[in-house]
């Protein structure tokens, strides 16, 4: 089963990255960016047994600072093999 983390800063939690990708936009000509914030997706293949609990305690431990971060997991349909 495939899963998918979406880690995010938290609002108000200074985003260089983001910042700078802005401003380098900007440069390149881009118009109309209002705001860019950066985080990080993290793809997991686990057992079905594995619970939703499980994966956020994971979260919790080492795929996220929650202290800065919010995450969100989403389970992945399986996809069909191709034929």
């Amino acid at each position: 089963m495939k899963v998918r983390v979406h880690v995010t800063l938290k609002p108000g939690v200074l985003d260089p990255q983001g910042r700078a990708t802005h401003h380098t936009l900007e440069n390149m000509g881009f118009s109309g960016i209002n705001d860019i914030r950066c985080g990080r997706m993290i793809d997991l293949d686990v057992d079905p047994s594995v619970s939703d609990e499980t994966i956020a305690d994971m979260c919790r431990k080492l795929l996220a600072n929650t202290v800065i971060e919010n995450y969100e997991v989403v389970r992945l349909e399986q996809q069909e093999p191709a034929t």
